[in-house]
C-alpha cells in the first residue's frame, strides 16, 4: 500500500523514467507556441484588416489547443511508467492510442479552460508579442500624433463579423457535440474543442460590445441608480464589512491558485489516464442528496432545462473539480494536502531559482537582460512543467492503486 507521503519520491521518480519523452514534448510545444504568436503579430497588418483580425482570433485558438495536445502528449508518455497503467495491462486492458485519448480529452479540457480564465495568459502572450515585435511603429505613431493597430489585434474586430463569425462555430459547436455523443468518427471531440474556443474568442468582440451597451441603459435608469446608492450605504454601515470583505479579497486568490487549480490539472490528467466522471449522481452517489437527482431527472423536460441553464456555469467549474476530489479524498486526506502542497512548492521554487540564477548571472552590459532572461526562463518553465505533469500522474497513481488495494479499482467511465 503506497503511503500519501511518497509523493514527492513518487513524482521524481516518474520524472526521471520519462524525463526524454517530457521534455521533448515541452520542447515541442514552445516551438509551435512561439510560431504561433508570430505568426498573429504579423497576419494582423496590411488590407482587409477584418479578415485579418478573424485569422488573428483563429491563430489564439490554435495556441490553445497547441497547449491541450502539449499537456495531454506529456501526460499520455506518463502512463507507461504508472503502477495502475500496469495493472491494466496484466488485466488485459489494452493500451489506448494517443489521438484516441487526446479526442476524449478535448471537449472536457476545452470547458475547464474556459472556466477557469485559462485563455487569458495565452491572450497576453499574443498583445505581448504584438507590443515587443512593432515597438518601433507603436512609438513612432505615438511620436507623430498618428493612429496605431499595435497591439489591439485581439479588439478591433467589428462586433458585427464578430457576431457573424460567433453563429457560425455556434453550429459547428452544436454539430460536432451530438456528433461525439453518438459516438462517430475519431477526431471529432477535437473538433468540439476547436469549435468551442473559437465560439468563444470569436464572439468576444460581440459580446463585448452588446455587455457595455446593456450596461450603459441600465445606468442610466432609477432603479439601478437607486440600488446601487443603498448597496454602497448599507455597506458603509455594515460592522466588519470591509475586514470581511478585504480578508475574504485576499485569501481566496491564494485557495484557487493552491487549490482549485491544481485539481483543474487533475481533472485533466484523470481524463488522460481514464478515471473520470463528471456527471453529478457520481459526486453525490451515497448520500442523501442523491435522491434529489431521482426526482430532477424525472421532473419535467422544461424542469430540467430551467435547472441545467441555471447552475450550467457552476457545474461545469466546480464539479468536475468536486469529484476529483471525491477520488483523491477516498484515499485519504493527506493525499489531497500533500499534491497540493507540492504543487506550491515547486511553483514558488522555481520563481525563486529563476530570480536567484538570474541574480547570480548579472551584467554589466546595457539591455543584455533581454537576451539572458529568454533561455533561464525556458529552463525554468520546462523545469516546473515537467515536475507538475508527474506530480498530477504520481498522485492519480498512489490514488488509483491504494483503491485497487482496498477492492475498489478506479474504472473507466
Amino acid at each position: 500500500m503506497p503511503s500519501p507521503y511518497s509523493l514527492p519520491l513518487h513524482t521524481l521518480r516518474l520524472a526521471g523514467k520519462c524525463a526524454l519523452p517530457l521534455i521533448f514534448w515541452f520542447a515541442a510545444g514552445q516551438l509551435a507556441r512561439f510560431v504561433l504568436l508570430y505568426g498573429a503579430t504579423e497576419v494582423a497588418y496590411g488590407d482587409f484588416r477584418q479578415v485579418r483580425l478573424v485569422a488573428v482570433m483563429t491563430l489564439l485558438t490554435l495556441i490553445v489547443l497547441t497547449a491541450m495536445t502539449v499537456t495531454t502528449g506529456m501526460l499520455y508518455s506518463l502512463r507507461g511508467a504508472l503502477w495502475e497503467m500496469r495493472a491494466r495491462v496484466e488485466e488485459g486492458v489494452a493500451q489506448e492510442r494517443f489521438f484516441r485519448v487526446l479526442d476524449r480529452v478535448a471537449p472536457a479540457f476545452a470547458v475547464l479552460y474556459l472556466a477557469w480564465g485559462f485563455q487569458t495568459e495565452d491572450a497576453r502572450d499574443v498583445y505581448q508579442m504584438d507590443m515587443f515585435h512593432h515597438f518601433h511603429d507603436l512609438t513612432g505613431a505615438a511620436w507623430f500624433g498618428e493612429k496605431s493597430h499595435v497591439g489591439r489585434g485581439l479588439v478591433d474586430l467589428d462586433w458585427r463579423v464578430s457576431l457573424g463569425t460567433m453563429a457560425v462555430m455556434f453550429g459547428l459547436k452544436w454539430l460536432f457535440a451530438k456528433l461525439v455523443e453518438k459516438g462517430k468518427g475519431s477526431f471529432y471531440g477535437f473538433l468540439a474543442a476547436f469549435s468551442e474556443f473559437a465560439f468563444v474568442f470569436y464572439g468576444l468582440n460581440a459580446t463585448f460590445f452588446i455587455a457595455s451597451a446593456r450596461s450603459e441603459w441600465l445606468q442610466h435608469r432609477n432603479v439601478v441608480a437607486g440600488t446601487e446608492h443603498v448597496w454602497a450605504e448599507a455597506q458603509k454601515s455594515l460592522p466588519l464589512w470591509e475586514t470581511v470583505s478585504g480578508f475574504f479579497g485576499d485569501v481566496w486568490p491564494l485557495f484557487l491558485d493552491a487549490v482549485a487549480v491544481p485539481l483543474a490539472w487533475l481533472t485533466v490528467a484523470m481524463l488522460v489516464f481514464g478515471g473520470y466522471s463528471d456527471e453529478t449522481r457520481a459526486l453525490l452517489k451515497g448520500t442523501r442528496l442523491e435522491k434529489g437527482v431521482d426526482r430532477l431527472e424525472h421532473s419535467h423536460d422544461l424542469t430540467q432545462k430551467s435547472f441545467d441553464h441555471l447552475t450550467g456555469g457552476f457545474r461545469d467549474r466546480w464539479l468536475p473539480l468536486a469529484n476529483s476530489l471525491r477520488m483523491v479524498f477516498n484515499s485519504g486526506a493527506p493525499l489531497f494536502g500533500m499534491m497540493c502542497l507540492c504543487y506550491g512548492i515547486i511553483s514558488v521554487a522555481g520563481q525563486y531559482a529563476e530570480r536567484g540564477l538570474l541574480t547570480l548571472v548579472g551584467t554589466q552590459q546595457e539591455n543584455a537582460f533581454a537576451f539572458i532572461e529568454p533561455p533561464v526562463s525556458f529552463v525554468r518553465d520546462m523545469i516546473v512543467t515537467v515536475l507538475t505533469m508527474s506530480l498530477l500522474a504520481a498522485a492519480y497513481d498512489i490514488a488509483a492503486t491504494r483503491a485497487r488495494l482496498n477492492g475498489e479499482p478506479l474504472n473507466d467511465v
